[in-house]
């Protein structure tokens, strides 16, 4: 697939109720799906799960969550920049309200899935935060909904900051084929927001199989790059501006894990990943 069905300007997913809207209707994805919410001061939205397990994510703003008749308070951050967030999940075929009395932006990263599991609070300060890579590749990974971080059935959901001039996402790597030990197979999304006025960043995709994916963007905030199969990265910030992504992948495998293979023509580079 080529650019024009991968990468997703700002406002050309956006619809009545979301300010983004990718998921499996898509030809590209299958499994997984991003919204983005933006509610004013006072708002709800409210929306059913259906047959796939979704997280509310503030990116920026407090809300409250109710799935069906449990409440959780989500006290959230004031941008993607500032801080991890708590987050709610939210199961398969359930009622979901969200409201906000400040007004805020939420994504609700989903996936497809088989099991009912509990709707549960993840707090802020239980989320692992980790440094990898180093010099021009160095970047913190935020692992809310990391395959060993939260419990799913199939969605797997981190976020990433990579400080301006550096280099993320990288060695190029894949995650497209079933290999018991080795590799996971996993459809990814890509969302981008970019720190300070007039940002950009890069994205690369480049296929691993004839016709597969293959997209170099540029990238600003509320762009989109789907990744259905094929090798992905490196993700460029612009000097001075931090750029900051959510990746949201769910494949068909049986076990939730994340396995990744590093390009052969870039394993001396492997100091550090996503």
């Amino acid at each position: 697939m080529t650019s024009n069905d991968l990468y997703l300007p700002q406002g050309s997913t956006a619809g009545d109720q979301y300010a983004l809207d990718v998921g499996p209707e898509r030809a590209a994805l299958t499994h997984s799906s991003l919204r983005v919410v933006e509610l004013s001061p006072g708002a709800t939205h409210m929306f059913t799960s259906g047959d796939s397990e979704w997280i509310v994510l503030p990116l920026s703003g407090a809300c409250t969550v109710r799935v069906e008749d449990e409440e959780f308070q989500i006290r959230g951050r004031e941008s993607v920049f500032a801080s991890a967030s708590d987050f709610v999940y939210a199961p398969r075929d359930a009622r979901v309200q969200i409201a906000s009395g400040a007004g805020g932006r939420f994504a609700l990263a989903g996936a497809k899935c088989e099991r009912r599991l509990p709707a549960r609070y993840g707090p802020a300060p239980e989320v692992p935060v980790e440094h990898r890579g180093s010099g021009t590749s160095a970047r913190l990974v935020r692992n809310f909904a990391s395959a060993d971080a939260f419990d799913c059935d199939k969605l797997i959901a981190v976020e990433v900051i990579t400080p301006g001039g550096n280099w993320s996402s990288y060695p190029p790597h894949k995650h497209d084929e079933h290999r018991p030990g080795e590799e996971s197979e996993l459809e990814e999304i890509y969302y981008f927001e970019i720190d300070g006025p007039h940002g950009l960043g890069y994205q690369r995709v480049f296929p691993s199989r004839a016709g597969g994916a293959d997209v170099l963007a540029e990238v600003r905030s509320g762009d989109v790059v789907l990744v259905p199969d094929g090798w992905h990265g490196p993700a460029i910030a612009q000097p001075g501006h931090d750029m900051y992504y959510l990746n949201v992948m769910a494949g068909p495998g049986a076990k939730r894990e994340w396995r990744i293979c590093f390009h052969p023509d870039h394993v001396e580079s492997t100091g550090g990943y996503r």
